[in-house]
């Protein structure tokens, strides 16, 4: 079983940048696909990127070209660096752990972003 913990949210005013970290427990970490999602008030949640167990990494259209995810292995962090932000990138961040039918989510991290 996988635990996650999620941090690095806050208030930026737009244009700036955020760094959200996601901290695991567990076993087998590296084995997992990782991915952020993120829910606004009002909406359906929905995937931001996902980086697989070898590397590859997808992101939704939305954030192509501002936002990167990472992870590193070895200390079990996932990471979304988050630039140019945007106020309609204003959520609750979510990571979520993946693997086969297991699923694994985080608690949350909320970001806002003001015009």
């Amino acid at each position: 079983q996988v635990q996650l913990v999620e941090s690095g949210g806050g208030l930026v005013r737009a244009g700036g940048s955020l760094r959200l970290s996601c901290a695991a427990s567990g076993s087998f970490f590296s084995i997992y696909a990782m991915d952020w999602y993120r829910q606004a008030t009002g909406k359906q949640r929905e995937m931001v990127a996902q980086i697989t167990s070898g590397g590859s990494k997808t992101y939704a259209d939305s954030v192509k070209g501002r936002f990167t995810i990472s992870r590193d292995n070895a200390k079990k962090m996932v990471y979304l660096q988050m630039d140019s932000l945007k106020p309609e990138d204003t959520a609750v961040y979510y990571c979520r752990g993946g693997l086969g039918t297991s699923e694994y989510w985080g608690q949350g991290t909320l970001v806002t972003v003001s015009s």
